[in-house]
């Protein structure tokens, strides 16, 4: 099999979740960070279920009562949880400095995949790694101008949830491998990514019900308070926005997450997925007209050439 695979389906998962959290931003600004984590999950499982029908001509998928298990806690742990705790962490303190946190997610996949799967990484693709960490997080701490960083009194509560989410993340990856038979079943059995896909959002939406609960009970005693929400713009904008970032994340993007954890380490698939704050700067430029300073280019730079240092000696 093509040993680029995998690396490739990393950057593709980066360039995919480019578009997801420019779409997502616009969503959550009119519909609440809560509604939009569940509207895409929901959103993803019909996507998943048409693509898996059109694929195999069956809705239901063959698979073992083990997968089943690692999968449920996979969509439960790195969808449902994890990006719970990642989108309110970004309200409470604010993108930067939660994804500078979200920076360990790969080497925690690494180490994940050391201690559950035996996987053992080169001195170059250790040194990709530390590169490509190291230039996103370089991405991440440059300064922004006043007015733009987003305040908050909850900045402990934000930088605890934005380690939990980093820990979910990197643990739902590993959960989604082993889901897919690998460290227990043979080559030949093992699940195709776009089933295990559909199994982790199935059980991902079932994890979502009881926090759209809590949220509905909240909002209801808000209104009931006289509190109105303070989201902006039209409700039927935002649910457009997250139909289409849907479309790129827990759709095609965890879909190709997948590919990539299944063609590749954990460590260095978590690496690879993981460029997004570089990939989004000339967004950032366009249209959030924000100004790109030198660290944020030489982070951008120290990044790719450590991604490109992945692809020097891929995995068979």
């Amino acid at each position: 099999m093509n040993p680029y695979i995998g690396p490739m389906a990393g950057i593709t998962t980066s360039v995919l979740w480019t578009g997801t959290s420019l779409a997502f931003t616009a969503a959550g600004r009119r519909l609440g960070p809560t509604i939009v984590n569940g509207t895409r999950i929901f959103l993803a499982i019909v996507f998943h279920a048409v693509t898996f029908r059109l694929l195999t001509g069956s809705w239901i998928p063959d698979v073992l009562g083990r997968q089943v298990m690692f999968l449920a806690l996979s969509g439960i742990v790195g969808l449902s949880i994890g990006d719970q705790a990642l989108f309110t962490a970004f309200v409470d303190v604010g993108p930067r400095l939660a994804m500078l946190v979200m920076t360990a997610a790969p080497l925690l996949a690494a180490l994940f995949g050391w201690i559950v799967l035996g996987e053992t990484l080169s001195g170059l693709a250790f040194l990709g790694m530390a590169m490509t960490v190291g230039g996103v997080a370089w991405v991440v701490m440059e300064r922004r101008r006043p007015g733009l960083a987003g305040t908050t009194h909850h900045r402990v509560r934000g930088i605890t949830l934005a380690f939990v989410a980093t820990v979910c993340q990197a643990g739902g990856l590993l959960l989604s491998k082993q889901g897919m038979g690998h460290g227990w079943l043979p080559k030949e059995d093992h699940l195709a990514p776009q089933t295990a896909t559909l199994l982790r959002m199935v059980f991902a939406g079932l994890g979502m019900v009881p926090i759209l609960g809590l949220h509905a009970a909240r909002e209801w005693r808000r209104r009931t308070n006289g509190l109105l929400p303070k989201y902006r713009g039209s409700r039927r904008t935002g649910l457009m926005f997250a139909a289409l970032g849907a479309v790129f994340g827990p759709f095609l993007g965890v879909w190709m997450s997948l590919v990539a954890s299944d063609r590749a380490s954990l460590g260095v698939a978590q690496t690879l997925c993981s460029l997004p704050p570089v990939f989004i700067l000339p967004f950032a430029v366009w249209i959030y007209k924000e100004r790109i300073g030198a660290r944020a280019v030489g982070g951008a730079i120290l990044a790719v050439a450590g991604s490109a240092m992945l692809f020097l000696k891929p995995q068979p």
